[in-house]
């Protein structure tokens, strides 16, 4: 099986001792049935609670102890090419540990990635199952959102300066599919600094605040109230939000699915 990196990797048998570099596999490989097999996880996995509370910390994403992943022993590590450093991949693999790549940049590669990992841990029943009920629900949302035009919406990822996205990342993608346009798409950075003046003058109807990876927070609402006539200052369509709603692929895409299309246009989400 060839990772997201190009990089072939084949496993003797499933792996029994897991490490996980990113917090949405994390969460996903539980919900594989895997929380067992994982030994090492980063100070930013917090999901599923109960689950992580007793797991060993190796540090952050981009700044992992690498001699503490190898003293877990790990059969396979899981990394993701944008949020890991390709060095500490590279040191890992020539110390012999399995280093699995990710990277979906789209919602339905997110979901694919889940009936992946399955096939790659032993889990494969599970993991078809789950991403098939994510396909449907995908599927459902898509029907519901045809023939409606999608809000505008300004999604930040950072103040101070204020950042968002372009076309070319996985929130676009969600947002895309939940009914919204984003209104920076076509920058060519792929998380470009903006001014709140070009906001205002992109008139977004709907602005999302996450709360990840910058902890928006009711305060900064008020960053927007010199612009009354932004269609989302003038309807009140500025909303606090989950921000691993936006950003965390796996099983939780089934929560975003539910939840975003209701924030981006009414009745557009999936109801029942």
């Amino acid at each position: 099986m060839k990772d997201a990196s190009g990089f072939a990797l084949a496993l003797p048998r499933p792996p029994r001792r897991i490490v996980s570099l990113i917090p949405s596999i994390t969460e996903t490989l539980c919900h594989l049935g895997l929380a067992d097999a994982l030994v090492g996880i980063t100070v930013y996995c917090v999901e599923p609670r109960a689950v992580v509370r007793g797991k060993t910390r190796i540090g952050g994403e981009k700044d992992p102890d690498l001699d503490a992943i190898r003293a877990l022993q790990p059969d396979l590590v899981i990394a993701n090419i944008e949020e890991n450093v390709r060095e500490h991949v590279e040191t890992l693999r020539a110390w012999g540990i399995a280093v699995y790549v990710t990277y979906p940049r789209t919602v339905a590669a997110g979901i694919g990635l889940v009936a992946e990992l399955g096939a790659l841990t032993g889990a494969e029943d599970e993991g078809r199952r789950i991403a098939q009920d994510l396909d449907r629900q995908l599927a459902r949302v898509r029907v519901r959102r045809q023939g409606r035009a999608p809000a505008r919406v300004f999604c930040p990822i950072w103040r101070r300066p204020y950042m968002t996205i372009n076309g070319d990342t996985y929130i676009d993608d969600m947002l895309s599919l939940c009914g919204g346009s984003n209104i920076f798409a076509g920058l060519p950075q792929r998380y470009p600094e903006v001014t709140l003046e070009a906001v205002a003058g992109a008139r977004p109807e709907v602005i999302l605040l996450p709360d990840e990876p910058y902890h928006f927070r009711q305060v900064h609402v008020k960053d927007f109230s010199a612009y009354p006539e932004m269609p989302a200052v003038r309807d009140g369509r500025i909303h606090l939000m989950d921000g691993k709603l936006l950003s965390w692929y796996g099983p939780r895409i089934a929560r975003a699915l539910d939840v975003l299309p209701d924030l981006l246009g009414p009745g557009v989400g999936e109801r029942g």
